[in-house]
């Protein structure tokens, strides 16, 4: 793709609001629905486009907000803490689909504007800080919007074409990055299969039985609000339970970079917290700073895949411990890395097994680096692709 600077004046752009190229919430459950069951996403399972799962409900135990119907090229959007970005666009769907009532749903009228096209606009900075800040001035118990809100956004829009050749750029990037997303949880889940059949259902009793503090070394992040930046260019991104999560956003942390290097974060790096939601990933995103409750999981003695599924066979394990801890936030202590036991294959069977799923893991690794390039492109096109400064040929 080749970028070239242009100028509005080259074409027409016509200056409207959401309201008057767009429906908001048109349709809801009522007494024709036809199904008995619901395929049900509520605002916590959607970020940024990425649906986590849906919840398959019968309709008479569906909770009371399982109200908004959708339909193919609807947009879903959080009327709740917008800064959190949770929206979507719908690609497809099944009939008998439906969102919260937290969502508003935005059909627009494609005699005026791309679906695509006006789902990129709205998932601007601009537009996202813009409705996070009339949220917060709400009057409700917590940061909301109104329809109306969403509807009295203007838009600049150029000629139909020329809108849909830029939701053409932009979902050719999204749709790569989707790729390698969906590819990424391939590799892990054929892994995972391999390691749990080569070192769980065919355990050789008489190995040795090891600790997971055995298997691998723990360190525990820092207190990072001790260790403000200096200046706006020495600085790292801090890294707690919600970066880990859903990665940097504007609200992250930063402190100074002038920090002892074994609590930086690399792409890569294996990372668990051990209070709260009890996670473990690849770090994909880039170098940060690790926060107190996140460990950065390393070893000299064993492969990286090795210790990473060694600690998911014991996290179902870890987090009945920390739903124990009725009184505090959520939490295991280190002796429990002592007490989880794992049987320590023999060296020549781990360099063989290695060979099959150390590829695996590095094109995981590769595949999150090719992510955050694609990402860092496609947040970079997307204002200036949406303002007209930018056509892309």
């Amino acid at each position: 793709m080749v970028a070239q600077i242009i100028y509005k004046e080259m074409s027409i752009w016509n200056k409207l609001t959401v309201g008057e190229i767009a429906d908001l919430n048109i349709k809801s459950i009522d007494k024709n629905f036809l199904f008995n069951t619901i395929e049900y996403l509520d605002t916590g399972s959607i970020t940024n486009g990425k649906i986590d799962s849906f919840q398959i409900l019968p309709i008479e135990k569906a909770p009371s907000r399982a109200k908004r119907l959708v339909k193919a090229n609807d947009i879903i959007y959080s009327t709740v803490r917008p800064i959190q970005k949770h929206f979507g666009f719908i690609k497809n769907c099944n009939p008998n689909m439906v969102v919260s009532t937290g969502f508003a749903v935005i059909s627009p009228n494609n005699k005026f504007v791309s679906s695509k096209f006006l789902y990129y606009y709205l998932t601007t900075e601009e537009v996202v800080s813009y409705l996070d800040v009339i949220a917060e001035a709400s009057t409700s118990a917590y940061p909301s919007l109104r329809p109306e809100d969403i509807s009295s956004l203007e838009i600049e829009l150029p000629p139909i074409d020329d809108q849909i050749q830029i939701a053409d750029i932009l979902s050719s990037l999204d749709d790569k990055i989707d790729l390698l997303n969906r590819q990424n949880k391939t590799l892990e889940a054929l892994a995972e299969t391999l390691f749990r059949q080569w070192f769980i259902e065919e355990v050789d009793e008489s190995w040795e039985d090891l600790s997971l503090d055995q298997i691998a070394d723990f360190l525990n992040g820092l207190a990072c609000q001790k260790y403000p930046p200096l200046n706006d260019i020495e600085k790292l991104p801090v890294i707690k339970i919600k970066e880990m999560n859903s990665g940097y956003s504007d609200k992250s942390d930063y402190v100074t970079s002038q920090i002892e290097s074994k609590y930086l974060v690399e792409p890569g790096d294996i990372l668990f917290s051990w209070s709260g939601s009890l996670d473990l990933c690849i770090w994909p995103y880039e170098k940060g700073v690790l926060n107190q409750h996140l460990f950065k999981v390393t070893s000299l003695n064993y492969p990286k895949w090795f210790y990473f599924f060694v600690i998911k066979y014991h996290l179902p394990e870890f987090r009945v411990i920390a739903e124990s801890k009725s009184t505090t936030m959520g939490h295991i202590q280190r002796h429990h890395l002592t007490d989880a036991r794992f049987k320590k294959p023999s060296k020549d069977l781990l360099i063989e097994k290695n060979e099959i799923i150390e590829p695996l893991f590095s094109k995981i690794i590769l595949n999150h680096s090719q992510i955050r390039t694609l990402t860092q492109l496609r947040d970079t096109l997307l204002p200036k692709l949406m303002s007209g400064e930018v056509r892309v040929e």
